[in-house]
């Protein structure tokens, strides 16, 4: 619990350090911001149905990212994970380790890759939507688990290979759906996209 509350409590003042909630004066991302704080706690909450061992499924932390920037995304996952938490019947113990290993550590892998995404790859529509929504969530969601492996806590840890094979797999599916809704946001809702613009990532106009 140690281990949670200090990735938690640092990333979260962090994020407070960034007045993340000035995004929220776009209008645009207000609708799914709100419908992020009703839908995400019944997905978290839903895990208290799986075994205590199985690996953590899917979050949403990085499609978060990537709508609403890491420091939002921090402060909105709190809230999912207390929520969640709740749902599913836990106690402050359950809340920080869904915060923690369902948000605050696959979110900052996610934002560290596409932090590396921006700066070593091509200004591209397809880097946006492949290596960063798609691949970039794969990676950072595999991380996260291993790590929670590597505290002792998590289902790799209590079973060995299996584990592993069970969050990469998920890792995958959490993949699927990010990229899927990242590709749509960027057709037909761009402005749900804060890491995303057309300046960056479209050709200019051939004149």
């Amino acid at each position: 619990m140690t281990l949670e509350l200090a990735a938690v409590a640092v990333a979260g003042l962090v994020a407070l350090a960034f007045r993340p909630w000035g995004a929220l004066r776009a209008p645009a991302l207000r609708a799914p911001w709100l419908a992020a704080l009703v839908l995400l706690p019944l997905l978290w909450a839903a895990q208290s149905l799986l075994p205590a061992a199985f690996p953590a499924a899917l979050s949403g932390a990085c499609l978060l990212v990537l709508m609403f920037g890491w420091p939002m995304a921090m402060l909105t996952l709190l809230a999912v994970a207390a929520a969640g938490a709740w749902l599913g019947g836990g106690d402050l113990a359950r809340a920080l380790e869904l915060a923690a290993w369902n948000g605050t550590v696959p979110a900052t892998a996610a934002l560290a890759i596409g932090m590396a995404t921006r700066c070593w790859l091509p200004k591209h529509l397809f880097v946006y939507i492949l290596a960063r929504a798609f691949l970039g969530t794969a990676a950072a969601t595999v991380l996260a688990a291993a790590l929670h492996a590597w505290s002792g806590h998590g289902a790799a840890g209590a079973a060995g290979s299996a584990g592993l094979t069970a969050a990469w797999l998920i890792a995958w599916g959490e993949a699927f759906l990010t990229g899927a809704l990242t590709a749509i946001f960027v057709a037909f809702r761009p402005q749900w996209l804060l890491t995303y613009s057309d300046a960056r990532y479209l050709p200019p106009p051939v004149r």
